[in-house]
């Protein structure tokens, strides 16, 4: 039978990893970018600024919405998304730690 090791990293470790895993397609870092440059958005102005169909630009919030870096709030039967500045900046400085440790070759 096969042990989880997962009690073998941090809580940050694990976020962190979670965070990087949110930002590993294009379409998330582009929706990140939008709603930074927006302040808030509705999934529809979403869809109209990127190629995607508007059930997948719904996934793709749902996963940023998951682990924190963004956050919808319900108005009428619309979402508006906006960005959680204060998860992403706990992201940019974890990432920013740990990139400033690793050794240059």
């Amino acid at each position: 039978m096969a042990i989880s090791k997962k009690t073998e990293f941090t809580q940050e470790d694990i976020w962190l990893a979670d965070v990087a895993k949110a930002l590993s397609h294009p379409a998330r870092i582009r929706i990140l970018k939008i709603l930074n440059d927006m302040s808030t958005c509705m999934v529809g102005s979403l869809v109209e600024k990127l190629p995607l169909a508007q059930a997948t630009v719904s996934q793709h919030l749902k996963e940023l919405k998951r682990v924190g870096l963004i956050d919808g709030e319900i108005d009428g039967p619309k979402v508006c998304y906006c960005v959680n500045n204060k998860n992403l900046l706990k992201a940019k400085t974890a990432l920013d730690k740990m990139f400033n440790k690793i050794g240059f070759c």
